[in-house]
C-alpha cells in the first residue's frame, strides 16, 4: 500500500515560485499516473495536472496552463509540480494522488473524489499580495 507525502508548500509572495514534491513509500510508483489537485478556500477540489508513467503524457488544467510543470522521478519514487508566477488565487491545499495504469485524460472525465488509488494529506500554499 502506497503512502504519499506532499511537501514544498508554504508562504510565498505573489509572483514567486514553488516546487511541490510528492514522495511515495510502501511501494513503487512505476506504472502509476501521478496527479496534482488543488483545493482553494471555500471551493471544490480540482485537478490541475497529471503525468502518466506509460507514455509520459501530461495534463494541465486551463486555469494554470503555462505556469505549472509536472515531472516525476521513478528512481526517487517521487513526483513534482513546479508553479511559477504565483497569484493570490493559487492559495489553497495541494494534494497529490496516484492511480495505477490509467490515462491522464481520466482527470477530465471524473470528479476528484472518483480519481486515485492513493492520496496524500496535502501541503498548504499561501500566496500573499
Amino acid at each position: 500500500q502506497l503512502h504519499l507525502v506532499e511537501s514544498g508548500g508554504g508562504l510565498v509572495q505573489s509572483g514567486g515560485s514553488l516546487r511541490l514534491s510528492c514522495t511515495a513509500s510502501g511501494g513503487s510508483l512505476d506504472y502509476y499516473t501521478i496527479a496534482w489537485f488543488r483545493q482553494a478556500p471555500g471551493k471544490e477540489r480540482e485537478a490541475i495536472s497529471g503525468i502518466s508513467d506509460l507514455d509520459g503524457s501530461t495534463y494541465y488544467a486551463d486555469s494554470m496552463k503555462g505556469r505549472i510543470t509536472i515531472s516525476r522521478d521513478n528512481a526517487k519514487n517521487a513526483g513534482y509540480l513546479q508553479i511559477h508566477t504565483l497569484h493570490t488565487e493559487d492559495t489553497g491545499v495541494y494534494f497529490c494522488a496516484v492511480a495505477y495504469n490509467i490515462e491522464v485524460s481520466t482527470l477530465t472525465l471524473v470528479t476528484p473524489d472518483q480519481w486515485g488509488d492513493y492520496w496524500g494529506q496535502g501541503t498548504r500554499v499561501t500566496v500573499s499580495s
